[in-house]
């Protein structure tokens, strides 16, 4: 649990059967729970019926789908067994918000082990990737505590990890979409040297050079503050460029 979660607002994805709500409720949250299978939802209508002071409100839709932003009038703490299929798909929306500090307040999420080491590895890893980009630039992941498959029923076949983030200062300058533009270009053909993946991309070669990053390089050789350099250059130019223009 993301510490003391008495009368916090606690926004979870997929609860299925409610194991993790309950526990939840009885730390004192108030959870807004979104759950799509139309199987489980008889049995979280009968667990929000009896949880006390309404503290547990259902919504059944698609988490995608949502603007969760206003589900909540303050920050919330995100806390969930996150489906496999859309794990990645929703943290990386959760991480790419424009607007920092973000809706949530704290993200504690399982992943498989795989995602989870993503998240929190460093330059010149294996894992390391977009994923940890866009993870660490503005806030800092670690790896709470991982679980063996025989700790589910029944058990899966890669090991879990619960992942927690907490947000912190955006480096000032740098624009989420250039970074999250930079990071695809950069990691969509990690093979290739700096030279090549990035070429496409407006402004990132110069950008390169402004920082004095070799172009030989590849993606999981640069630093998350690397990138962010790059694409604090990126937005310089293109600002510098809008204003000779005018």
């Amino acid at each position: 649990m993301p510490g003391d979660l008495d009368g916090a607002e606690v926004y979870e994805v997929g609860p299925g059967p409610g194991g993790l709500t309950r526990a939840l409720i009885e730390a004192g949250a108030r959870v807004m729970a979104v759950e799509r299978d139309p199987r489980c939802l008889p049995v979280l209508a009968e667990l929000a019926a009896a949880a006390p002071g309404g503290r547990l409100t259902i919504l059944s839709d698609d988490a995608l789908a949502i603007d969760e932003a206003s589900l909540f009038k303050a920050p919330a703490q995100i806390v969930a067994n996150l489906p496999y299929n859309v794990g990645t798909a929703l943290l990386t929306r959760w991480l790419e918000a424009e607007t920092w500090p973000p809706w949530w307040a704290g993200l504690t999420l399982m992943f498989q082990r795989e995602v989870a080491d993503r998240i929190v590895a460093t330059p010149g890893t294996r894992a390391y990737g977009r994923l940890s980009v866009l993870a660490q630039w503005r806030s800092a992941p670690r790896i709470a505590m991982t679980l063996p498959p025989g700790a589910f029923v029944p058990p899966p076949k890669v090991e879990s990890a619960v992942v927690h983030i907490m947000p912190a200062a955006a480096p000032d300058g740098v624009a989420m979409k250039t970074l999250a533009r930079l990071t695809a270009a950069a990691f969509g053909q990690r093979r290739k040297m700096l030279r090549a993946s990035l070429k496409p991309l407006p402004g990132a070669l110069a950008a390169l050079d402004h920082c004095d990053i070799d172009t030989t390089r590849r993606a999981e050789t640069l630093s998350v503050e690397e990138f962010v350099a790059v694409a604090h250059a990126m937005d310089d130019h293109r600002d510098n460029s809008a204003t000779t223009q005018s």
